[in-house]
This record gives structure tokens, sequence and C-alpha cells, in this order.
């Protein structure tokens, strides 16, 4: 079985011969120590290629400024042009290559909402099949081209409010909310649409629905902000027969059922304790062989643990989601992401891919 089609299978749902393995590869910027990482993953892994959609649409005005701050950060400031008047982001830069901070975000109450529904919905050119044509040569046999639709509905809503603020704004704006986030997924039903038509596909990928999960949001709110908008999306890609791919960090034990209930084909990390709440044979046995999963390997603990320990880790996660021969994905929980310390992570990785290489039933 091809790597490919091992993909395919987890995506469809099918028998496989072993679980798959993957790694997704937002690899810190021109740092070395990761070569051989990287080179291993090509080499032995299930891969992914991303093809972007939202790079064929229009985008908007926006203008940016940056100010001095300090000798750690400098700020920026983005403001976004709109017929109703201007919106303002701002957010600390790192000046010395660490995370940046939000400071300010682009809708901060119903006033700064209505600026941006007075927007145009972007307008999608380019021939997008010519590209995923190279990129599908690109991977060939090795895997697949992910579509990548970008943030859900929700999770877009509430990245461009803050989550705070958008938890505030679902109890004392929420009718307004709503309007967001329709608008948004008109804006992704418009993606999906355009890509289907160019005869692309099969495989889509969303993210962002953990931004409306617990403690922060309750399963009325995830139901209404993510399964709402997000079934249509998902309905749209299955009537085309296409699969779609979620990722969404949490504790998503209460909201389980919502991801099956949108439709989603494989999601990606399912937690457990302390950074979530579920466990594999948990996730498993609530997907009842509707759902794929794909984690749950805990990145920290491939930089922190030994080889025999990430060994034992993936071989109790396919012993706990596997034994049905189908839908496992073994996978870290999120990139690669300690500068300078690629060399550290090398032998955990090495030892969580051959186990999974060398399974046999």
């Amino acid at each position: 079985m091809t790597r490919r089609e091992r993909l395919k299978r987890c995506y469809f749902n099918q028998e496989l011969d072993r679980p798959a393995v993957y790694s997704r590869a937002s690899f810190p910027a021109d740092d070395s120590t990761y070569d051989q990482l990287k080179s291993y993953l090509n080499a032995y892994t299930e891969l992914k290629i991303a093809l972007n959609v939202s790079e064929f649409e229009s985008e908007y005005l926006i203008e940016v400024k940056m100010e001095n701050y300090s000798e750690d950060f400098e700020r920026r400031i983005d403001i976004l042009k709109t017929p109703k008047g201007d919106l303002y982001r701002s957010t600390m830069v790192s000046l010395k290559g660490q995370p940046g901070m939000h400071e300010k975000y682009f809708v901060n109450c119903a006033e700064d909402a209505e600026k941006y529904l007075s927007l145009p919905i972007p307008v999608l050119n380019g021939n997008v099949l010519a590209n995923f044509n190279v990129l599908d040569a690109e991977i060939g046999d090795k895997g697949i081209v992910d579509i990548r639709l970008g943030s859900n509905p929700g999770g877009f809503i509430a990245d461009m409010c803050g989550s705070e603020n958008f938890a505030i704004m679902s109890i004392t704006d929420r009718d307004i909310l709503h309007k967001l986030c329709e608008r948004q997924m008109n804006i992704i039903l418009q993606r999906v649409q355009f890509v289907l038509d160019a005869g692309v596909g099969p495989f889509f990928s969303m993210l962002g629905e953990e931004y409306i999960v617990p403690p922060l949001h309750g399963l009325n709110d995830f139901n209404d902000f993510n399964v709402k908008y997000d079934k249509p999306i998902i309905d749209l890609v299955h009537d085309a027969q296409g699969r779609m791919h979620i990722h969404s960090h949490g504790s998503i034990k209460s909201v389980f059922q919502g991801f099956i209930d949108m439709g989603a084909d494989v999601l990606h990390p399912f937690e457990p304790p302390p950074q979530g709440n579920i466990t594999a044979a948990e996730a498993k046995a609530l997907a009842g062989g509707r759902m794929c999963l794909e984690g749950n390997i805990q990145i920290n603990r491939l930089y922190e643990e030994t080889p025999d320990v990430i060994r034992q880790e993936t071989e109790q996660l396919i012993a706990d989601a596997f034994g049905d021969s189908k839908g496992l994905i073994v996978c870290p929980t999120a990139s690669p992401y300690i500068r300078g310390q690629g060399e550290i992570c090398f032998p955990q990785y090495k030892a969580m891919i051959d186990t999974v290489i060398n399974w046999n039933k």
C-alpha cells in the first residue's frame, strides 16, 4: 500500500494495513537542527502538501503602520478600510524572534461589526487546477494535496474579535455574531465551489473550532457557532465525494458529538489531560467508526521524554484506537516548535515513526 493510498483510506474510513503516521510541519524558520527530522519525515511518513484556497481570493485594503514600543517589541497597527469607516488592529511584534502578542482586535463591539459587514464579498480568480496539478505531481505516491479552506466561520470571527470579547459578545450581541458567521460561511462555501468547479479534490481541511470549546464556551455555543455554520460547508464537500479534516485543540469531550454532527471525516488532535480531556480509547468509542482520528502524541513529550517512552505511548495509542484496523493517523499534537532543538527531538520522532511502520496485526 502506498503512502497516498493509506492516507486516502484513512480519510474514507477504509481498512488499512497499518495506521498512517504524519506530522504537521511548520518548523522554526532557518533552523538546520531540524534537517535530519525533515528528511526522515519525507522518507517514511504519509505526507500532506497544502493548497491554500484563500490565495486565489481578492484582498481587502489594509494599511500597516509600525511604532517603536520597547527593546523587545514594536507595535504593528493594521487599518482595515471599510465603506462604513476604518477598523484597527494592533499586535506586538517581537524583535528577538519570539511569538507576538495581540493587543487590539478589529471587532470589539456591534458598531465595529457593522463596519466589517459593509465590506464586499471577496472575488476568486486564477487557475486553481494548474496549481493543484503541480502539487499533486510533487507529492506523488508519498501523500495527498490538502485543500485548505482556512479557519471555519466561528473560529474566523472569534479570532477577529479576540476570544474574550467574542465570549462577551455572545451574550451582549449574539445576533450580530451570527451575521458575521453567516457571512464568513458564505465566503467559504464560495471557496469550496470555486475549487469543485475546477475539478479539484477530494481532501479538504478547516481549523478554528477550538476557539469555541470548553471551558470558555459550552455545548450550546459549540453547536450554535461551529456546527451550524460548518455543516453546510462539509455537506457541500461530501456532495462532491470529498472529505473534510478538522483541526481543533482543547477540551472537546463534551462537544465530540458535534464534530460528528457537522460531518468531520478526520479530527486532530483529541488530546488527553492535562492539555485536553479525552483519551484515545474514549475518542475511538465516541467516533463509532464514523470518523478517523489523527493524533495524539503530545508535542512537548517529543522533546522531554525518551525514545522508549514515546515507543510505549505509540503502541498504546494503536492498541486503543486501531482495534478495527481503520481510522488512525498517528501524529503529534502540533508541529515541531522549539528553535534549535531539532536534534533533541529527532530520536523520539524516529521512535514514533518506526513503531508505526513496523507494526504488525
